[in-house]
Order: structure tokens, then sequence, then C-alpha cells
């Protein structure tokens, strides 16, 4: 007769639980200073959290590592979420995570503002969205000496050439909680505006940045306003740089793909990969030999791909592991990390080199070559490049569809 199973008792389960890592868990361990960052908002994660438990095949698992990644309730410290990016979409994601909460806020601050323009509704609900945000961060940031638990948080991408909006708006969401860092693009006025809030001790995420001069330009920024900090004796207790490199968009929305095909140059999938991953190592070296520089890389777009034999890879995690750089994890990505991808393993493969003969193909693009060259564009040409016009349009679409809601609820309570 065959042995009845025995089925763990609830202790034996938890002790699986906890003894059983989720792919970001393994990353992290391969370089724990490297950092996770949760790009979203933090007030979107609980229902984030519910509808992805609803789909998992195991979902106390699932559960487990969710709140291993970030909780409420955990002690700060342990929670393997380090920060949060925003944008202008993910902000109003806020709202569409929960409409009837923000419908309620929005009508009653237009109702105590009288006749408010349009602009100062958006205004108003937007720093709502981040000061809510920020203080969820707060216990974090405090816990950690302020050296995590930062929020980014946008200026608005049409100010992305007026370097005076961009400084004016980022003291004015700094102000609303310590912990709130200012996502500025990188335009040629954008540096500007990035070395104005350094010097003033604001910290500062530098994004829509995709190539190696724009990189170099942070640096150059915050090297300087770090300077006139300290000439100034502010307070840089709180303060604190990262360099977003835009993965997949340089890839995906530039003429990567145009150039190579004018001049018969096959490329692929892994092509693209490769290059994405060629600008994120000179980029990390770069910040490592910089004598004033004081920041962390921080890649964002990324995507499981590419397909090899039938299986999905994730090598902007795989190639990268190792590195002591921030990665910042939207949740259709970490969806499909848990669901698609949980075997996934790692190992330091971030000091191996791109392999010669793709650095060769590649080098024969000049969208690629000019990326990878540290004076390959002039600060004029930053607001010109063509994946930073055309992430810059979706951010402006993004505020618009927020500036659209705001109006709704002007125009509801007007009749």
């Amino acid at each position: 007769m065959r042995a009845p199973v025995r089925r763990p008792d609830g202790q034996a389960r938890q002790t699986a639980l906890m003894h059983t890592k989720s792919v970001l868990e393994k990353l992290w361990e391969v370089e724990p200073r490297a950092e996770l960052w949760w790009d979203s908002s933090p007030l979107v994660y609980a229902n984030f959290r519910r509808r992805l438990i609803d789909r998992a095949p195991d979902k106390a698992l699932m559960s487990a590592w969710l709140d291993r990644l970030y909780s409420d309730h955990s002690p700060p410290e342990q929670n393997l979420f380090r920060g949060v990016t925003t944008n202008p979409r993910l902000s109003f994601n806020v709202i569409k995570d929960n409409p009837g909460r923000w419908t309620a806020w929005i009508d009653a601050w237009i109702r105590g503002a009288g006749r408010p323009e349009t602009e100062a509704v958006f205004w108003e609900t937007y720093k709502e969205i981040i000061r809510r945000g920020a203080l969820a961060l707060l216990p974090i940031f405090e816990a950690s000496g302020r050296k995590h638990g930062f929020h980014s948080a946008q200026a608005d991408p049409r100010c992305r050439q007026d370097p005076e909006k961009m400084v004016a708006q980022g003291v004015e969401l700094h102000r609303l909680c310590p912990n709130v860092m200012i996502k500025i693009p990188g335009t040629l006025e954008g540096y500007d505006a990035i070395r104005r809030l350094t010097a003033l001790g604001i910290p500062t995420n530098n994004t829509i940045s995709l190539v190696m001069p724009q990189f170099v330009a942070c640096m150059s920024a915050v090297a300087a306003g770090l300077k006139e900090a300290r000439a100034a004796g502010v307070d840089l207790s709180g303060w604190r740089s990262v360099i977003t490199a835009m993965s997949s968009r340089f890839g995906t929305l530039g003429e990567l793909h145009q150039q190579a095909a004018e001049r018969g140059i096959e490329i692929g999938e892994t092509d693209v990969r490769w290059a994405e991953i060629a600008l994120i190592k000179k980029a990390c070296a770069l910040v490592r030999g910089h004598a004033e520089y004081r920041g962390k890389m921080l890649v964002s777009s990324m995507r499981v791909s590419p397909i090899l034999g039938g299986e999905a890879r994730v090598w902007h995690l795989e190639k990268l592991a190792g590195a002591d750089i921030v990665f910042t994890i939207p949740p259709s990505f970490l969806e499909a990390l848990l669901l698609k991808t949980p075997d996934l393993e790692f190992t330091r493969q971030f000091e191996e080199p791109v392999p010669g003969r793709i650095m060769d193909k590649l080098l024969k693009i000049p969208y690629f070559e000019r990326g990878l060259r540290e004076d390959g564009y002039s600060p004029a040409e930053f607001n010109t490049h063509p994946a930073l016009v055309s992430t810059a349009r979706d951010f402006c679409a993004a505020t618009q569809g927020m500036l659209d809601f705001v109006a709704a609820r002007l125009a509801a309570l007007s009749r």
C-alpha cells in the first residue's frame, strides 16, 4: 500500500515561502549595493498586488514575494524596493486606479478655490499625488538616514526648455516632503536646471536621457552644483543624484533600425539589446571614474527580451547583474518577471564585455556610434534627439490626460 502523502504543516509552508526567492531577490543578491525601485506611485501598489495575487498559480508564494518587495506593515529597512520613480503617465494612473477617491478630492479643492483655472487644478492635484506618495516612502527615507526612500516627481514636461520654470517647480515639489527627488529632462536647459537644483541641495533624477553625451552633461552639472552648494554651506544630507538611462527607448524610438537598413546592416532583437547594454556599461564606467560626480546610473524602460530558443530572457537584468546601479521596475514588467520568468538565475555578467563582433557591427551605425561617444552630440542637439522628442511627446500627452480629467470636473461642477 502506498504511504499517505504528508502535506507540510503551516510552519513548514511558511518556512518554504521565506526561502523561495523571487527573481528580483535573486538579482539583488548578486550585488547588494544595487537598488530596486518601483516605477510607479506607491499609491497604486495595493491594487496591483491584489490583482497579481489573483492571477498567480501559487497565491501564497506571490503574496510573500510582493510583501518582501514593499509592504506598509514591514519594518521600512526590510523593503526591497528602496525608492520610486514616477512620470506624468504614472501619476495620472493614480487617479485611474481610484477615480472615486480622486474625483472627491478634486471636487472639494475646486469648491474651496472658488473658480480656479484648469492649470491650477491640475497642478494642485499633481502635487497632492506626489505628496501622498512621498509620505508613504518617508519611513524608508528616515530609517536609512536619508539615503533611500526617495520619490521622484517630474517637472512638467511642457516646460522642458524653460529652466526657470523647471527650477521653480522643483523647489515647490521638494517642499512637499524632504524625500521628493525632482526629475528633470536631458535637454540643454534641463542640465542648467539640474545644476541649480543641486546647488540648493535638492535631489535630482535626470530623465529622458538616452546617450553618453547627456550622461556626461549631467555629471558635469551635478559636480558644478555640488561645488556651489558646498561653497554656500548648503545642507546636503538629504541630497542624491541618479541618471536615468532609458534603455529600450534608445533602441526602439530612435533611428537605429532605419540607419542600419540604409547601410545594409541586418540587426535583430539581440543586437538592439546589446546596443542598449553597451551604453549602460560605459556610463557606469564613467560614473565610477568621475572625480567629482556622486551618484548612480538608473536603468528604466527594460523589457522581457530577447526570446532565445523559444525561451524568454531578460538581458536588461541578466547582462547588468552585478552592477552597482538602480533598476526601476514598472508594474507590467514586474508582472512579467514574476509570472513568466520566475526561474531566471543571475551571475555577475556586468563585467563581461559586449561581444566584439556585435560592437563592430553596431559601431558602423552612426546613431549608435554617436550615442556611445562622449562628444557624439553637442548640448544644443539634445533637444532634437529623436528618442527624446518621442518620449517628451508621450509625457506631454499624459499631462494633457490629467488636464482633461480635471477640466471635466470643473465643467461638471459649473453646471
